[in-house]
């Protein structure tokens, strides 16, 4: 039984990518709902997604320890 091969081009596999970015979901969630597989975020996109995703993690965790400290020190400590 032969299989129906969709191809994507680069632009569709960057705006993936992008999606996958700009929106902090899982890469699979993205992937269900553009109708595709995961297998279409090919390694490298999936690589450079983890380490965006680990990236934007720890920006995260930063930005509450910043506002943690923001808030102790706005406090009169007299």
């Amino acid at each position: 039984m032969a299989r129906n091969t969709r191809t994507f081009s680069p632009e569709f596999r960057e705006d993936a990518a992008k999606l996958v970015i700009d929106s902090s979901r899982p890469i699979a969630q993205v992937a269900r709902e553009l109708g595709i597989g995961e297998a279409t975020l090919d390694g490298s996109d999936r690589a450079r997604l983890r380490e965006v995703e680990r990236q934007l993690r720890e920006v995260k965790m930063e930005n509450e320890f910043l506002k943690k400290a923001a808030s102790y020190f706005a406090q009169d400590h007299r």
